[in-house]
């Protein structure tokens, strides 16, 4: 079904409701209306990575674990497995008139937020600080999620418009002030490319305000850039209660009626909130037309048709045996290897089981499910907790000694026991182990969404870059014993690491890896395959010389405005083996309208089979309008066997040449350029941590 025909059933069903009917569709909990044979219908339902809240479906990585694969195309595959999953659960459902929250096809996902400062709790959700990365994966999970067919598969939505990263104890009144050259340079790329590219079927409005107007009810972002600059043709949802902000926190209209009316007239067309329950009145009052109300429920109309919620479609006979079925396992612990990010390896890893007599596993994240699984997720049949994955891993073969060693935050585990009641045992067991795993991190009580949090602080914002103190000084404790030991760290973010970096032998970070993460860290650590994730985050050494939380100004913020050095750089990761680009060249010559052509060589030198993910930079070497370092604008995932030597053809869009001025104006300005080539960025750090450079290809047009 096209859109002009979904549409066009739309009007016909719309134009037979009255004004209260129409009025109450634009609820996210919109009522059945019988007398038309229209079912009941809730338009929440999520999706992050893996269809959520409803019961079982396969838990994969959260998606910053995903975005560390640097794969569009494995991104395209999950979500199509999630939009299966959802379908299969939709169509249980809907069988026994079970029309409840979190039980339809529309799924409020991705997130495409820029993570532009560390301490954002709820980062973990997004793809990351570069807005090229973030656009090629949410552009592949829009695709995979809605299908290619005449029906689509799920709608997908992109939120949250826009320029959205915290704090979030303030989003209900903040005002997010960015300027046109930092909002198209960093902030909207990612979502135009979801509307024009991948044509996603909904937007959701963020709660702040961006330059004065709520963006739930802003005519800036919603009517002249959204509809009219990039001709987004599907709907709009607002955040949760964000409409009643206007009257409550930002205070920018005086009562909910009034807020209904912004928010309408703007294009927001379906209500997460209650505030559309004053629709009727505020017509009534003459606030707002008949006709706008009707804009909007056809919009929404015109999603379920595109649907086959009332024709029916090939995907209404997706049996209930796939949720959670074998395959789709099978590719979460897959995503959950790719995704890991080896920070660094003296030697130490992968383990030899065979050289091993005992192995302690020790840290608060070592046995716990809760940072497997992030936030927004489903329920699976089954968790593997690291500790799980190393003691199926080894079997009887290596003796396995276990500590909790802290509390994840407290200053201990029993109320009545002295500070550090686990230090002691946790240190026995590294002083009676061959090497010692200590998994520290957080968890979604640390970092997260504004009131689902129990940290006290920042509602779920971090306030740095450190461990919680008891963890810091679990670190310390084993370390002092002399003996080796690993670090796993399980987080969203960037966490201060250098006091890992300088005593453990080896680091690996391990994001939130889904419910069997603890199968694909054990593979990990015992060489069952290499690591290959890439960080989509820098890893600051700490939070001195950043702007204020609350500065919505790119400058001195992640890899392409930074002034000071990384811990660990953005596009960095490690392998157990060795890749260098060895050559790269143009293949065309460059032109200020046309893609460049690049043909990259790389070789593995190790003898080890391993992935590698090739990572194109552009610099433009002219422009004043140029970002402070350089942009990525390509890369590959690419597997090599031992000794292999590929040369890959990648493309760069001509686009990566642009620089925006300070009107928001893209153009191409420069004329002399660097393309670096590699599998880093080009700064000194990723150079020395990985003991390769990229090639450079200087060019003008």
């Amino acid at each position: 079904m096209t859109r002009e025909q979904a549409r066009a059933k739309a009007h016909e069903l719309v134009g037979k409701m009255t004004l209260e009917e129409k009025a109450s569709q634009l609820k996210f909990d919109a009522p059945a209306i019988e007398r038309l044979g229209i079912p009941a219908y809730n338009w929440w339902n999520e999706a992050l990575h893996g269809v959520a809240r409803a019961g079982t479906a396969t838990v994969f990585p959260q998606a910053i674990a995903m975005a560390a694969m640097f794969d569009d195309d494995k991104m395209k595959e999950i979500a199509d497995v999630i939009a299966t999953e959802g379908r299969a659960k939709y169509n249980e459902y809907s069988k026994q008139e079970d029309r409840d929250i979190y039980k339809g096809l529309t799924f409020w996902s991705p997130n495409v937020n820029i993570f532009r400062d560390p301490r954002w709790g709820r980062g973990h959700e997004t793809y990351g600080e570069d807005p090229y990365l973030t656009s090629r994966l949410g552009v592949k999970f829009v695709e995979g999620l809605q299908g290619d067919g005449e029906v689509m598969k799920a709608a997908a939505c992109a939120k949250h418009f826009a320029v959205h990263s915290g704090p979030e104890a303030l989003r209900h009144e903040f005002d997010a002030v960015a300027s046109k050259k930092d909002m198209y340079e960093t902030y909207l790329p990612a979502f135009e490319a979801l509307v024009k590219e991948a044509k996603v079927e909904s937007v959701m409005g963020a709660y702040n305000r961006t330059n004065g107007e709520p963006c739930c009810g802003s005519q800036t972002l919603l009517v002249d850039i959204l509809r009219k600059q990039w001709g987004f043709e599907g709907h709009v949802v607002s955040d949760c209660w964000a409409v009643r902000d206007f009257h409550e926190n930002h205070k920018v209209t005086g009562r909910p009626e009034e807020s209904v009316a912004m928010a309408l007239k703007a294009g927001c067309d379906c209500n997460c909130g209650c505030t559309y329950e004053f629709v009727v009145a505020s017509a009534k009052e003459g606030l707002i037309s008949e006709e706008d109300i009707t804009t909007s429920c056809e919009r929404l109309f015109t999603t379920r048709y595109l649907l086959g919620l009332f024709d029916g479609s090939e995907f209404d006979e997706i049996p209930y045996e796939v949720v959670e079925c074998k395959e789709h396992v099978e590719l979460a612990v897959d995503v959950a290897r790719k995704s890991a990010v080896l920070l660094k390896n003296d030697g130490v890893l992968p383990l030899q089981k065979e050289k091993l007599k005992t192995i302690g596993v020790v840290g608060p994240n070592a046995n716990s499910r809760v940072p497997l699984f992030g936030n927004y997720y489903g329920t699976s049949s089954r968790y593997i907790t690291i500790l799980e994955g190393i003691q199926d891993e080894v079997g009887e073969d290596v003796r396995v000694l276990y500590s909790e060693g802290c509390h994840l935050y407290k200053d201990r585990v029993e109320g009545l026991a002295w500070e550090d009641d686990r230090i002691s045992e946790a240190v026995t067991v590294a002083n009676h182990s061959d090497v010692t795993v200590v998994v520290v991190g957080l968890d979604e009580t640390l970092e997260g969404e504004e009131l689902d949090q129990s940290n006290g602080v920042g509602s779920g914002d971090k306030a740095d870059l450190l461990l919680p103190e008891p963890q810091r000084r679990l670190l310390k404790a084993v370390a002092d014993t002399g003996k080796p030991f690993v670090v796993i760290l399980m987080a969203g973010s960037s966490i201060d690491l250098s006091f890992a970096e300088e005593h453990a032998a080896a680091v690996l970070q391990a994001w939130y890896p889904g419910a069997r993460g603890g199968k694909a860290i054990a593979d990990l650590l015992f060489g069952n395959c290499s690591p290959s994730g890439k960080l989509p985050v820098t890893f600051y050494k700490d939070t001195d010389h950043m702007p204020e939380f609350t500065d919505y100004s790119m400058k001195g913020r992640t890899y392409r405005y930074m002034e000071d050095e990384a811990l660990y750089p953005f596009g960095y990761g490690l392998t157990y083996g060795k890749a260098e680009v060895t050559e790269a060249v143009l293949k065309n010559t460059p032109a200020k309208e046309s893609d460049i052509e690049v043909a990259v060589t790389v070789k593995n030198e190790s003898n080890v089979d391993i992935e590698e993910v090739i990572q194109l930079y552009i610099k433009d070497l002219d422009s004043p309008l140029a970002v402070k370092n350089y942009s990525l604008c390509g890369f590959k995932r690419i597997a090599l066997k031992a000794g292999e030597a590929r040369t890959i053809d990648m493309t760069v869009d001509n686009r990566a040449m642009m620089v925006v001025d300070e009107n928001g104006e893209r153009s191409v300005e420069g004329r002399n350029f660097t393309l670096y080539a590699g599998i880093s960025q080009p700064d000194d750090v990723s150079v020395r941590l990985t003991g390769t450079t990229p090639a450079v290809i200087p060019f003008s047009i």
